[in-house]
């Protein structure tokens, strides 16, 4: 049983909502974000990466910045900039890209449902990253960024979906990059009690994007509940915003691997070493996977496909058989040294929406050697989630993307 909740969320006025709906703080740097920012003064970023308003020397992770996050929170609040609900209301996130149509529900996830396993996770986070993620939503007492969850789809939750989006929306509008984003308002009663009592009969959440999102959104919630004495477990501490999709709806591009160098092998040396596990041949154009257990390869001005032999896997094991773990287990780790690509900083990820020409570009201005992957699917994502296995770092990118300060969770 999912126990979602919902709230009164901060969101912008409706005539300033292009003006401050942002990218992610987690898929711009910060030289980027510094540039995006240029004659914007309303844009969220000057929130989800609050550097960009300090000198660029300043460490990433200082007090300063959080609390110039926090300054540019509540001053957007402050000048009307940014709006909260007078009453606790669900909300409708429409996405569309192209062929792609995707619509989310924004709620209240339940920490407690994160701590119970009801909320199902398939990656292991980064003490540094949720450190940094701990102190922005404490500091900042609120979630500004939503975790990207889904479930299995049901009719009925898509039914009742289909009738709430005939209302006009509070916002649409085309983001720069041509991605459309459409947001409803649910704050009738009626259908607020609906939801509740449909994601009662649903068994789990999964944690599509946003592992430390929402395991800060725990923690914080963890400590606040531990530190009040009058603890109820209504409070909004006990929540971190989310937006739920059918599983469905979902589409996960292929995340793609850079290395810096070939671990002291010449390029003949290398090539021979990858013949070994996997059939190559040379390609005359980039080379973008086009079913599993295939893989791209750029290195030396030249793009190769590359097949991974019979037996050099194991194809019955639900991680060992993912396109991410053969790579990692017969080229990555053992020619190219790469033993734990979470830390290991000669390894770069690339998310599949910038294409095989920054692959190529990447390699062509310095790096040494540049990867195409095929996709993971939602449906391989759950079946580990459900098997209590984890699967290996950067194995999914979502597109489209949820844009950050559409709505806000604050935590009292």
């Amino acid at each position: 049983m999912a126990m979602i909740k919902p709230f009164k969320g901060v969101r912008p006025a409706r005539r300033k909502v292009k003006a401050v709906a942002s990218p992610p703080y987690d898929v711009l740097n910060s030289s980027e974000a510094r540039k995006q920012i240029i004659g914007k003064p309303y844009s969220f970023l000057h929130v989800v990466k609050p550097e960009i308003d300090l000198p660029e020397e300043t460490n990433l992770y200082d007090e300063s910045v959080y609390q110039k996050g926090k300054e540019n929170l509540y001053k957007m609040i402050k000048k009307g900039v940014l709006i909260q609900d007078k009453k606790p209301c669900f909300y409708l996130y429409r996405l569309k890209m192209g062929n792609i149509d995707q619509i989310g529900l924004v709620a209240g996830a339940s920490i407690e449902d994160y701590e119970n396993d009801i909320i199902k996770k398939h990656e292991f986070t980064r003490a540094e990253k949720e450190a940094d993620r701990i102190k922005h939503v404490d500091i900042l007492n609120a979630n500004t960024g939503p975790v990207f969850l889904t479930y299995k789809a049901r009719d009925d939750m898509n039914n009742l979906v289909s009738e709430l989006i005939k209302k006009k929306p509070i916002y649409d509008f085309e983001a720069d990059n041509g991605i459309r984003h459409i947001f409803w308002k649910i704050d009738d009663e009626k259908n607020i009690e609906k939801i509740i009592n449909i994601f009662k009969d649903i068994d789990y959440l999964y944690v599509a994007d946003g592992h430390h999102r929402s395991a800060s959104g725990t923690i914080v919630g963890q400590r606040r509940r531990k530190a009040n004495p009058e603890h109820t477990g209504e409070e909004e501490y006990n929540y971190f915003l989310s937006v739920i999709f059918p599983h469905d709806q979902l589409y996960i591009m292929d995340y793609n691997r850079v290395v810096k160098d070939l671990n002291d092998h010449s390029v003949k040396e290398f090539l021979e070493l990858v013949e070994e596990k996997f059939e190559t041949s040379s390609m005359d154009t980039p080379y973008r996977p086009e079913s599993l257990h295939n893989f791209g390869m750029y290195l030396d001005g030249t793009w190769y496909k590359l097949l991974a032999k019979k037996g050099t896997f194991s194809e019955h094991d639900l991680v060992k058989s993912l396109d991410v773990s053969i790579l990692q287990e017969n080229l990555l780790a053992p020619i190219l040294g790469i033993g734990d690509p979470r830390k290991d900083k000669r390894i770069d990820f690339i998310g599949g929406i910038r294409g095989m020409e920054e692959l190529s570009r990447r390699v062509d201005t310095g790096e040494a050697v540049a990867f195409s992957m095929y996709p993971t699917s939602i449906e391989q994502l759950m079946a580990i989630t459900d098997a209590g296995k984890v699967m290996p770092p950067k194995s999914t990118w979502f597109e489209p993307k949820l844009r950050s300060g559409v709505i806000v969770h604050l935590l009292d």
